[in-house]
């Protein structure tokens, strides 16, 4: 019985640690899908960033997008999970 016990529990934290990974690699990919598309349209209203101004413009406003966005699925989390 306690074998069984012990494979369940390797079991367990191995789906968690894959689930885990497959998450992440899918949050990477969504990540540089959107990162582009995002660059995309700042090509589109600012033309090719030849200056270091339109490039940093872009990482502020990206910054600034990603602290909100996280800002508010944090508060969601944790509605969620008392």
């Amino acid at each position: 019985m306690a074998n069984a016990a012990k494979k369940n529990e390797m079991w367990g934290a191995f789906t968690k640690q894959f689930t885990l990974l497959v998450t992440t690699a899918f949050g990477l990919v969504a990540a540089l899908a959107w990162n582009t598309a995002i660059q995309t349209l700042f090509t589109t209203f600012f033309g090719t960033s030849k200056s270091i101004a339109p490039m940093f413009s872009y990482a502020i406003v990206v910054t600034v997008i990603a602290v909100i966005v996280i800002f508010y699925v944090s508060r969601l989390s944790e509605r969620f999970n008392q």
